[in-house]
């Protein structure tokens, strides 16, 4: 019989907090991080912060796709007791490339470009599992919102075996803008729709192509589905609801590989 520890009374989970030496701590602290190229995950500031510095880090934070969180005193004192000067800003673990840069470079190389996009995928292990398949099928970038999604923290590095850390990462501010970034640079963006009569291995996948993957919850995000050239199905075998997401990119991943003559 299985025995369980019981929590004391009064007992309240946090969050956990990040270690010291993953914050960068103050404001011009941050604007020379940001500045030196140092991976910045999340900013938090003060609601109510003001000065000449706070709009060069609003600044900083658009050009690098930063997000920003703005937040009471008690959230920035709950991340420490230095002085924070109502900003403090959480260290990452991947560098962020800009998309149309890793377009350029991919296609300067010869190559034929393969992106995946992420739409709402929140589970860590699934994002690992992505990238993992991205980087052995020959995929050369994955583009990712700066919200909604989960942080490529140091349990996503682990459960893509180190994949996140050799494939290009690009943190957008927009999908659709991406999408049409994309577009211009004559890429064709597909998703996975259950819904498609279009067959995956009926795609001419061996072009330039971007794939979309939504969250198994709720699936591709209506506009971006609008967006696209292409939707099709993986075909299944019986009436089971779906892939799991991580295991539909993999089988995709490796129909594109296949087609690319790999």
């Amino acid at each position: 019989m299985e025995h369980r520890r019981h929590k004391p009374a009064g007992f309240r989970q946090h969050a956990p907090r990040p270690k010291a030496s993953a914050m960068v701590i103050g404001r011009q602290p941050v604007v020379e991080a940001i500045q030196a190229g140092k991976a910045i995950e999340r900013i938090y500031l003060l609601r109510t912060a003001s000065g000449d510095i706070i709009p060069q880090i609003r600044s900083l934070a658009a050009q690098y796709n930063i997000p920003i969180n703005l937040v009471p005193t008690e959230k920035l004192n709950s991340l420490t007791q230095a002085n924070h000067q109502g900003c403090i800003a959480i260290t990452g673990h991947i560098s962020y490339l800009d998309l149309q840069d890793v377009i350029s470079h991919v296609t300067d190389s010869g190559e034929t470009p393969l992106f995946l996009i992420l739409d709402g995928i929140t589970d860590v292990r699934n994002i690992g599992a992505i990238a993992r398949s991205a980087v052995c099928c020959g995929a050369q970038a994955i583009i990712i919102p700066d919200k909604g999604i989960a942080a490529l923290n140091e349990e996503a590095i682990k459960s893509s075996a180190g994949a996140l850390e050799k494939i290009s990462i690009c943190r957008v501010n927009s999908l659709l803008k991406a999408i049409d970034t994309l577009h211009l640079n004559g890429i064709k963006v597909v998703a996975s729709e259950m819904e498609a009569e279009a067959k995956l291995y009926d795609l001419p996948l061996n072009e330039p192509v971007a794939v979309i993957m939504g969250s198994e919850d709720k699936g591709v995000y209506p506009a971006l589905l609008k967006a696209t050239d292409v939707q099709f199905r993986i075909p299944m075998s019986g009436n089971f609801e779906s892939f799991n997401v991580s295991v539909a990119a993999g089988i995709i991943l490796y129909e594109a590989m296949k087609q690319r003559g790999v």
